[in-house]
């Protein structure tokens, strides 16, 4: 899946996390997945890195920038950091286990 030029783009610290939310459990149904990643990565610096981690073929990516928002704690007011969010569609078959099964 991966060449080995790519080998050396790939930083495998631009995946953060994946998100859990209402609409991206929905979207585990179409065999897509939510994560957020570095604000800086490009689409193809996310695909080699989501195919090297989790070994699937990635078909598709969809990014957003969501803005900063405004967080109030008691009188102070704040700021949620920026972020960007990658939705990656897998082909068919591939499958991303995001849940820890246990015994």
């Amino acid at each position: 899946m991966i060449n080995s030029s790519d080998l050396n783009d790939i930083n495998i610290k631009i995946i953060k996390y994946p998100i859990i939310t209402d609409k991206a459990t929905r979207l585990l149904a179409n065999n897509q997945y939510s994560f957020v990643v570095s604000p800086k990565s490009d689409k193809p610096t996310i695909k080699a890195t989501i195919e090297y981690l989790f070994n699937v073929k990635v078909v598709k990516i969809n990014t957003a920038h969501l803005p900063k928002k405004k967080k109030r704690i008691g009188q102070h007011l704040g700021w949620k950091s920026h972020y960007k969010k990658a939705i990656v569609t897998l082909s068919e078959g591939d499958t991303i286990n995001l849940f820890a099964e246990e015994n």
